[in-house]
């Protein structure tokens, strides 16, 4: 006989099964033994428990333990045949609502010893389609496993695995692999049309019993060191476990694995960034800097002097620094990053703010050059004597300008360089390029970061920042090579932000008193921004996501309605209810030259309300805008809202932001919504956002590497087991940098570090 191992095919183990075996390797993409054994379940179910099921929907797959409480059979007339057939009709009770199940059988004697097999009293696990039908909830094309059976519970089950693929649609009985495995709690696996979760069960506790020679990570002094099971007994108990004290301890093995070996991946990519040379930026006689703080018309705050005693530290030394600086919105990184930058420049170096967007680019610009005032005037009349020079680069500027700006970067002039993805060309070139700024990085690919470090003729230093607060153990996971800073604390002059729900759905004519507010604050001479999730008809904003709700397999579930969109809004509000104000438009897809015409006017105060896409969520800082109003507000994430709502309040007046949502109550679209009403805490809100949203959205789609390395870990839920897997990694790598002594934890490094989640976190 042949070995079964890892690698062998699954055809080894399917015996005459085709029909579920393509199943499998087509809707599944298991081709291997290898590949079935890491197919963990999703969820599991308690054999001695009756389902608990809240809210039934039509449509979708459900598995439950239920208890039988009738089963009739009935004749009929087969309509196509015209011959008698039959039925059996079983009402199953759960914790929840009742089910009624319909199994087609060939002749009266399956039915009757059907009925038998799920007699009155006895329970199982029922599978099916939940439909709807006269008043009653059923499941459709039922297949059923019986835990207890009636007296005359069928015998003679076929053997192994050639019972899969019985024509008439029903179960043929539990097979003896099966049966094995039916103890405390059953496995329920993600499957595919055609195929169901017994079935999965089936081949996976065939595969059990057959293969040899998997491949043991850890050696026994390691597992002993951090309470391991070895991974035979892992795989068992994760597939079929007594209880959940076998599921707890098999989980941890492989979330404790998988998280060790990221974090032994980011310790030695740590280790590497660490061994690099850079130049020392240690800012020489730090003139620039000095006259820049000594006219700031503020303290800094605690959270900003220490964050920039660090980055001075980290700028000076021989190696680079990768620090992600991460803050509320408002916390003032981008003063931190602006100190950062004018130190370099004091060291003779230059250094470049990558932004986004040409709305965030040029904002930054014009903030940076305003707060610098006479100390951005290099080379000028007026210039300060030790001033700089701060050049802007973006993609839609003319030939002309983009020239100069180019020359000025090439000189060394420039010492400050801000742009888009205009600076990543191959074209742009640094004299001396010693710190890169990424603002907002999730925004920019790999390759496009990486891009413009490779302009430096030694590497640069790197600080990235985001205003969207991540939790510890993402930042852990995700941004691993970053040594990490965070700005909580909000700079004097931060108005509080009061945020209500607008709940259409119960309250359509609060829409009215809506824009009410925003014309009682424009009357007070303040200014308002209108927020849509489309530009016009069906356009999304460039970029932008579509928040949706789906269900645990991924099925979109959103509800569709017409959606507002920029051009209609503005429209309506000029000859409606805002009529007697200045209404603006801005959204990514006018020209470059009218978005900067409409932020500056809007800045200057020629204009009352902004109706603008999202293109407004970063960066802009309007000190006069003191009412938000964010209109189908449940197409945007928790984090997203958050951002946008920290538009408002920054000149110290209090801010108003609406969420106007058509959502129910009780949805989840629901629930994110008053999630962000009931707190201005960022870090909060980003658990809330990772709760709630699929994980990998919320590290974005530039995270895909990662997206695909996260099959068993979940950030929040495993916090503990991901802080204690890095930890771990240390002391192992201090112990055998070279993990000789762990060969098999040294080859799932190594492969980790090849693929393309190696690509993110060397280009991060």
């Amino acid at each position: 006989m042949v070995a079964i191992t890892p690698d062998s095919p699954l055809a080894s183990i399917f015996g005459r099964s085709v029909k579920k075996r393509q199943l499998v390797v087509d809707g599944l993409g298991l081709r291997t033994v290898g590949d079935l054994l890491w197919y963990f379940p999703r969820r599991y179910v308690a054999t001695a428990e009756l389902t608990e099921v809240e809210r039934p929907r039509e449509g979708e797959m459900l598995s439950i333990v239920g208890r039988v409480r009738s089963s009739q059979v009935k004749s009929f007339t087969n309509r196509r045949t015209n011959r008698l057939s039959h039925r059996l009709e079983v009402r199953v009770e759960t914790a929840g609502p009742e089910f009624v199940l319909t199994f087609f059988v060939p002749h009266k004697g399956m039915a009757e010893s059907e009925q038998r097999r799920m007699a009155p009293g006895s329970r199982g696990m029922f599978t099916g389609k939940v439909q709807l039908f006269n008043r009653s909830w059923q499941l459709a094309s039922p297949h059923s496993v019986m835990f207890t059976q009636g007296d005359a519970a069928r015998e003679g089950a076929p053997p192994g695995l050639d019972g899969l693929d019985d024509e008439d649609g029903q179960d043929s009985g539990i097979d003896a692999a099966l049966a094995a495995s039916l103890k405390g709690l059953v496995p329920i696996y993600p499957v595919t049309s055609g195929l169901y979760s017994f079935d999965l069960q089936r081949i996976v506790q065939v595969a059990l019993e057959l293969v040899t020679g998997v491949e043991e990570l850890f050696p026994e002094r390691l597992r002993e060191r951090y309470g391991l099971l070895d991974v035979m007994t892992a795989l068992r108990w994760i597939h079929g476990p007594d209880d959940h004290a076998q599921l707890g301890a098999a989980r941890k093995r492989f979330r404790f694995q998988e998280a060790l070996v990221l974090q032994l991946v980011l310790a030695r990519r740590r280790a590497a960034l660490r061994a690099q040379g850079a130049q020392s930026r240690d800012g020489g006689r730090g003139r620039l800097l000095a006259a820049f703080d000594a006219r700031l018309p503020f303290e800094l705050t605690a959270g900003q002097r220490e964050v920039g005693e660090v980055l001075e530290r980290e700028l000076a030394r021989p190696h680079p620094m990768n620090r992600l600086l991460q803050g509320e919105v408002g916390s003032g990184k981008t003063l931190v990053a602006l100190r950062a930058m004018l130190r370099v420049v004091d060291s003779g170096g230059q250094a470049a703010l990558l932004a986004p967007t040409e709305v965030l680019a040029q904002q930054h610009h014009r903030s940076i050059t305003a707060m610098l005032g006479d100390l951005a005037g290099g080379g000028m009349l007026g210039g300060a004597e030790d001033a700089t020079t701060v050049t802007l680069l973006t993609g839609s500027m003319g030939k002309a300008q983009r020239a100069e700006a180019m020359l000025r970067i090439a000189s060394g002039e420039a010492g400050i360089v801000i742009g888009t993805h205009a600076l990543l060309e191959d074209r742009v070139t640094f004299a001396d390029l010693g710190l890169v700024v990424v603002d907002e990085q999730h925004r920019f690919g790999v390759e496009q970061r990486a891009a413009l470090t490779d302009k430096a003729q030694s590497p640069p230093h790197v600080l990235v920042m985001t205003a969207t607060p991540i939790p510890r153990t993402v930042a852990m996971t995700v941004f691993g090579d970053l040594e990490t800073s965070v700005l909580r604390e909000l700079p004097a002059g931060r108005a509080p932000i009061q945020t209500n729900v607008v709940p259409l759905a119960d309250q359509p004519h609060w829409m009215d008193r809506v824009w009410q507010r925003v014309a009682e604050e424009v009357a007070k001479g303040h200014q308002a921004y209108v927020v849509c999730p489309r530009i016009s008809g069906d356009v999304l904003e460039q970029g932008e996501s579509d928040q949706r709700e789906v269900d645990e397999d991924g099925r979109d579930t959103t509800p569709r309605k017409q959606l507002a969109a920029v051009e209609d809004v503005a429209e309506q509000l000029r000859a409606g209810p805002l009529s007697h104000v200045r209404v603006g438009v801005l959204h990514g897809r006018m020209p470059a030259e009218e978005k900067e015409a409409t932020m500056r006017a809007f800045a200057a105060g020629t204009l009352d309300v902004l109706v603008s896409t999202t293109v407004i969520e970063v960066g802009v800082d309007v000190a006069n805008a003191t009412t938000m109003v964010l209109l189908d507000a449940e197409r945007f994430g928790v984090s997203q809202l958050h951002q946008l709502r920290g538009r408002v309040g920054r000149g110290g007046l209090p801010g108003l932001c609406l969420l106007v949502s058509s959502s129910e109550a009780g949805s989840e679209a629901r629930a994110r919504l008053d999630a962000v009403a009931s707190t201005t805490d960022g870090f909060e809100l980003s658990r809330v956002d990772l709760e709630q949203r699929r994980e990998g959205d919320v590290l974005g789609a530039n995270q895909s590497g990662y997206r695909s390395s996260l099959e068993n870990l979940r950030v929040l839920r495993d916090e503990k087991t991901i802080v204690a897997a890095r930890e771990a990694a240390e002391e192992l790598l201090a112990e055998d940098p070279g993990l000789t002594g762990l060969p098999g934890v040294a080859a799932a490094v190594a492969a980790v570090e090849e693929s393309s989640s190696s690509d993110f976190m060397e280009k991060a």
